[in-house]
């Protein structure tokens, strides 16, 4: 699946307004190319970056939500029948019945802001080259929700398959969601959790255990026509990423750009195989947002160009194969905070394009 943005702009995830249609208004005006529906966490818990997708296993009685925390209660009497009702659904889906993803579809009331975004779709898709969306990661998921014990979910092999294929269930059948409206989809998996890998606190956690369940998850879009790329706003071993099946390549590289020098090589044949960064270029924090500007963004950008250049990856690559886009969300940003940031994007990508004869 060739996929050259050619510094096309998109967002991430997050925005800070409570009202969905104010939030789509934004992204229509700054995101036009490759548009994306708003996750709202100060809607409330429903909307927390986690718990949106985990109410499918609320729904099944497979993780106990108490108002106040989410978690998994294997002691209880009917978890083994729980258990084989997942998993009847997981084979029904592998078997092909695409049918059975309804069973990992949103609710309204925790993803307002897909429902705003698939309403407004229905209209006309305008100038959209394509659509995205996003999940969250199940490494980050893995360690946020525990067991009956306050054990982590990662360290249970059970919970962290129930986990993994959730997400890998409920990408799919938002790629095919929006996969309905003529368009190629992106599904970014936001998965900041990737940073604890090579800490001392986390030996145990390998590189082949990531990959292993995140590649779940990318085949599951692909297997719907869908790309995907991973968003990561730390400095990570990053050729766990470039080493993968996966399209895209989301950073802060306002920040830790100098994080990825190290990986060259696997950069280098991450490009080969027709992948993409997205820069995440402008800065999502109060102290640099307000400062910055076009063109020392665009500095930042020619700066970090000209050390891959130097390394032996071509401009013209670099080029072909970039997205603009913030370094982070900014759902706990102010409105004009935000706004500022996803107008600074857009402009960017429009400057440099115009620049280039994109």
């Amino acid at each position: 699946m060739l996929f050259e943005p050619k510094c096309l702009a998109t967002g991430i995830g997050s925005l800070p307004y409570t009202d969905a249609d104010s939030a789509m208004q934004l992204i229509k005006k700054s995101f036009t190319d490759i548009p994306y529906w708003p996750q709202l966490p100060l809607r409330g818990r429903e909307e927390h970056f986690v718990n949106q997708y985990l109410k499918p296993l609320v729904a099944m009685g497979l993780l106990t939500d108490d108002g106040n925390k989410i978690f998994f209660d294997t002691t209880k009497s009917d978890w083994a029948d729980k258990l084989a009702l997942f998993y009847t659904v997981y084979l029904d889906y592998e078997e092909g019945n695409l049918s059975a993803l309804s069973e990992f579809a949103f609710s309204k009331e925790f993803a307002s802001g897909f429902y705003a975004f698939r309403k407004e779709m229905e209209k006309g898709t305008g100038n959209a080259v394509m659509l995205k969306g996003q999940v969250v990661g199940p490494f980050t998921v893995a360690f946020q929700v525990k067991d009956e014990r306050g054990r982590f979910a990662y360290y249970n092999d059970q919970l962290r398959d129930l986990i993994v294929k959730t997400i890998a269930m409920h990408s799919a059948w938002q790629a095919a969601e929006l996969a309905r409206f003529g368009l190629p989809v992106m599904i970014f998996i936001d998965d900041p959790a990737l940073g604890i890998y090579g800490q001392s606190n986390y030996i145990t956690v390998t590189r082949e255990m990531i990959m292993e369940d995140m590649d779940a998850v990318y085949q599951a879009v692909h297997r719907t026509g869908g790309h995907v790329g991973v968003h990561c706003c730390d400095a990570i071993d990053w050729s766990m990423l470039f080493d993968s099946d996966l399209e895209v390549v989301s950073f802060d590289a306002y920040n830790y750009f100098s994080s990825v020098i190290p990986f060259t090589e696997s950069l280098t044949g991450f490009f080969e195989r027709g992948g993409s960064l997205a820069w995440g270029l402008v800065p999502t924090t109060n102290d640099r947002a307000l400062v910055e500007n076009e063109d020392s963004l665009i500095a930042v950008l020619e700066g970090a160009w000209s050390d891959l250049i130097k390394r032996g990856i071509p401009r013209d690559t670099l080029l072909k194969h970039s997205l603009i886009t913030p370094a982070c969300g900014t759902g706990l940003l102010e409105v004009s905070l935000s706004d500022r940031i996803c107008n600074l994007t857009s402009s960017i990508s429009k400057k440099l394009r115009l620049r280039e004869g994109c």
